[in-house]
């Protein structure tokens, strides 16, 4: 038998005092922005995000192509 199967696999995380730590607070808590670029960089958009914001700037240039073919 395995050491690791003893433990309780759902256990609630805890800190050295034995209390309960909710872990999930405790992370946004610590967020700085510091890290918030890297998130960005490292977590990769989705691909429709990445069309929506190809359909905008299409819309803006046909926009711009149409005031300059205008006259304005």
């Amino acid at each position: 038998m395995n050491r690791n199967d003893d433990k309780t696999p759902n256990a609630p995380p805890t800190d050295a005092s034995g209390k309960p730590v909710n872990v999930v607070e405790r992370d946004l808590e610590d967020r700085d922005d510091d890290t918030k670029g890297v998130d960005e960089v490292i977590t990769p958009s989705s691909t429709r995000v990445k069309e929506q914001d190809a359909e905008e700037l299409q819309r803006k240039v046909d926009e711009i192509e149409r005031k300059v073919a205008d006259g304005n």
